[in-house]
């Protein structure tokens, strides 16, 4: 028996969860805004996210979680960004390389969360995506959030700055490129 010449970390399913975001712009308008979510209890500036449920989809949960936390109707928003992903109709074997492709609605990002203290090894793996608002719902009248939760539109530059951790910053930040880009 032989050993991969990769470092190897392996979780069984009692060690690792899966959970699910999406960064919530409102396009609407020339000035672009995004959704930050306001949790009460910490006084914390947080993007909307949380676990996927069994059986569900990671873009499910994603959309599942803005709309349960910010009250809002979004869809995925389609970027065009660099994947190691092979293209849907892949013919033949394609090195393992980045590509660019244009209409994604693939994760743009995975954050790999380390849970516990010593001697724990059990982690929260986090895929995010993209969203906008479905067409017709306005940012300002908001549906009914989460409870504990309060969602606020911010300008761009205004949001990356709010957000209480900066790990949640590097996430925005590239959504922000994405979206910029398209």
């Amino acid at each position: 028996m032989t050993t991969s010449p990769n470092t190897t970390t392996q979780y069984t399913s009692e060690q690792f969860v899966e959970s699910c975001g999406a960064i919530l712009f409102d396009l609407s308008a020339q000035n672009k805004t995004v959704c930050l979510i306001h949790y009460h209890a910490k006084n914390e500036w947080l993007l909307a996210k949380g676990r996927r449920n069994c059986g569900e989809s990671r873009h499910e949960a994603a959309l599942r979680e803005v709309r349960e936390e910010t009250g809002s109707q979004a869809h995925l928003y389609p970027v065009t960004m660099h994947t190691r992903a092979p293209p849907m109709d892949e013919q033949g074997h394609m090195p393992d390389k980045p590509r660019c492709y244009s209409n994604l609605t693939e994760p743009f990002m995975v954050t790999m969360r380390q849970l516990g203290g010593a001697g724990v090894n059990d982690v929260k793996i986090i895929w995010w995506y993209i969203a906008a608002l479905d067409e017709g719902v306005v940012a300002r009248s908001a549906g009914q959030a989460e409870e504990g939760f309060t969602p606020k539109f911010f300008p761009l530059n205004e949001a990356v700055k709010r957000l209480s951790f900066d790990s949640d910053r590097i996430v925005l930040q590239k959504a922000i490129e994405l979206v910029e880009a398209h």
